[in-house]
């Protein structure tokens, strides 16, 4: 993998992570983080423009309230809509 690939990878964690509220901090860094190393260029440039959204309408697409743009939908839109990766405090 390419350095400048992997930077951003590091710089998309950082952002995915840390969005200002812990509801988004949670539920988008917890799908970054698991998937991260196995995202394309692609994947991360998707990502990255993804990550310029506002984290409210995220957060409705990856549940369900509301549907993401077309140019959003695909097999990265239908993992996050899994919620699968959400950790469970038990």
């Amino acid at each position: 993998m390419s350095s400048d690939l992997e930077s951003r990878k590091r710089r998309l964690l950082f952002r995915a992570s840390h969005r200002g509220t812990k509801e988004a901090d949670i539920m988008i860094g917890s799908f970054v983080e698991r998937n991260i190393a196995t995202m394309s260029e692609a994947d991360v440039a998707w990502f990255e423009r993804f990550l310029e959204e506002n984290d409210v309408d995220i957060m409705a697409w990856m549940i369900g309230r509301q549907e993401p743009p077309a140019h959003y939908h695909g097999p990265i839109m239908d993992a996050m809509r899994r919620l699968d990766y959400l950790p469970v405090n038990r």
